[in-house]
């Protein structure tokens, strides 16, 4: 990500921050995306916490979930961020204060079960799932999605801007918040 994407991309989520009072900005990092975001995550020494639970092998903590607390300005977010734009690493969201109550929603949507039965991950942490699962959901399932959250934002498909989701009292709502208008 060139720097003047990466200053855009810091200027949107400050401008949203204004939009949401009392929220934090979140990222949920996918491991097995990139064998870099585990080493990022504990390098930053981001507030973080593995969405997958209980003692695991390394082998797994280095492919787990990761919901981070990001703080854009901070000097090692920014290189996280540089990294992950346009790679697919994860999602981001604003939602309020406390990183273990949304540990804990989080893992509520880890498995699904298929039409046999059968028990799957369920990525939904990856841009390219958000993207096309957020508008198939019924109003029960976004209310149940969204929980706390007020915003989810991903990387549009060809990464050059922020895709904003959010309910705003009513029917799911995406904003395109491009980063060459932010640039600007």
């Amino acid at each position: 990500m060139s720097s003047a994407h990466l200053a855009a991309l810091l200027r949107v989520f400050e401008r949203e921050a204004a939009r949401a009072p009392g929220t934090q900005l979140y990222a949920i990092l996918d491991g097995a995306r990139d064998s870099r975001v585990h080493r990022r995550v504990l390098d930053g020494r981001f507030a973080h916490s593995c969405l997958y639970a209980g003692k695991l092998p390394l082998e797994l903590l280095e492919v787990a979930p990761y919901l981070v607390r990001l703080e854009p300005e901070h000097p090692l977010a920014m290189s996280l961020l540089s990294e992950a734009w346009g790679n697919s690493w994860g999602i981001f969201l604003r939602a309020p204060p406390g990183l273990e109550p949304l540990r804990r929603h989080f893992r509520r949507f880890l498995k699904v079960r298929d039409e046999r039965g059968k028990s799957l991950v369920f990525r939904y942490y990856d841009p390219r799932v958000l993207r096309a699962y957020l508008p198939t959901c019924t109003p029960e399932e976004l209310d149940f999605l969204f929980g706390t959250v007020h915003q989810f934002y991903a990387e549009s498909e060809g990464a050059d801007a922020l895709l904003a989701y959010s309910r705003e009292g009513g029917p799911l709502t995406r904003r395109t918040l491009a980063l060459a208008d932010a640039a600007a």
